[in-house]
């Protein structure tokens, strides 16, 4: 089904809600473009793309390819890439205007007929415009996240900036030159601003401890949170996207001085359209750049360095602080799972 055909299945034109206007819940949803059933919403490196390859396994379930950005798509603090200047000019992407609409309703217009359709998208957690704009938009849409030890979540976060070439810093001078870092592993207050916006009854949280010990019932509790059968059977796909690390630092430090300047063209092509001619060839040679790196310096399971016991100390404190109630919040002892974590 095409953009067309998905505004025409749910109701005709594009619904385009003026300064994002809140609708009360029992109003019935507009005529509009497709909008998704359900939700991967975070956290980024805690096992969101195994969760989405499995549950794209299932029948009844249907997720878009890859991640989408369309709730944060101007969000400078969860996904800075997609502000740009040009000419002294700054130039977004506004989610409440009908071609953002309608580009949403185009990616998820793949679903078989009788699924539900979700989406992914890991910043949306740390987005604080994002869970008001899921409740104005997809008004009866579910959202899941999977968290993971934070301290193990921030360093696995500091490996993905280094393997997409966004620094060269130590993990020590990233934590503060890389946001998403710290800001990534702060889910307390995140979950309360879902909790808020779109009450507890359509927000379920996964812990990836759990996830990765027993598969089969973390699923069994997503298909029961969704409302569709488990799963037939254990998923033919389970665990994607391993990362894999370089033998020495200094290697893939050095890679990154030539791709970092492409870095900020990596989505160059997201949101399709006719982009610039430079733009165009600098998003071709970063996914030479990534090639490169993925196939001749990530040849390692393991990362070369251990973080230290100083920087480990900081961040289970920090992160402990951070995260002040969590544990009540979810109603789980997390210091049970997460070695270090006080709260």
């Amino acid at each position: 089904m095409d953009a067309v055909g998905a505004l025409q299945h749910w109701g005709g034109a594009v619904h385009h809600p003026s300064n994002w206007a809140v609708l009360s819940d029992d109003q019935p949803e507009p005529a509009g473009p497709l909008v998704p059933d359900f939700i991967i919403g975070g956290a980024p490196k805690c096992g969101t793309t195994s969760l989405h390859q499995v549950l794209h396994q299932h029948p009844k379930l249907w997720v878009a390819e890859n991640e989408v950005y369309f709730f944060d798509a101007d969000d400078p603090i969860a996904h800075g890439d997609f502000l740009k200047v040009e000419d002294g000019a700054l130039h977004w992407r506004n989610p409440a205007a009908p071609e953002a609409r309608a580009w949403y309703a185009d990616r998820l217009s793949g679903a078989p007929d009788g699924a539900l359709i979700g989406e992914d998208t890991t910043t949306y957690l740390i987005s604080e415009v994002a869970p008001h704009r899921i409740r104005e938009i997809a008004r009866q849409a579910k959202v899941i996240f999977m968290l993971r030890d934070p301290v193990k979540r921030a360093y696995s976060q500091y490996w993905h900036l280094l393997r997409s070439g966004r620094t060269t810093l130590s993990f020590e001078d990233a934590m503060s030159a890389e946001r998403s870092i710290i800001l990534g592993s702060t889910y307390a207050p995140a979950l309360r601003r879902y909790y808020e916006a779109l009450g507890p009854d359509r927000v379920h949280v996964l812990l990836f401890e759990e996830f990765k010990a027993d598969l089969m019932a973390s699923v069994r509790a997503v298909t029961d949170f969704l409302g569709v059968p488990p799963l037939p059977g254990p998923p033919a796909q389970t665990w994607h996207n391993k990362t894999k690390y370089p033998k020495r630092l200094d290697s893939l430090r050095r890679a990154n001085w030539v791709g970092g300047p492409l870095v900020r063209y990596r989505y160059a092509r997201h949101f399709g359209g006719a982009a610039p001619r430079q733009a165009r060839l600098a998003h071709w040679a970063y996914r030479k750049w990534y090639a490169y790196v993925a196939n001749h310096i990530l040849t390692e399971d393991r990362p070369p360095d251990a973080m230290s016991q100083r920087t480990q100390d900081y961040l289970c404190q920090h992160l402990s602080a951070r995260n002040a109630g969590l544990s009540d919040l979810l109603g789980k002892d997390l210091a049970r799972l997460w070695p270090g974590f006080t709260q």
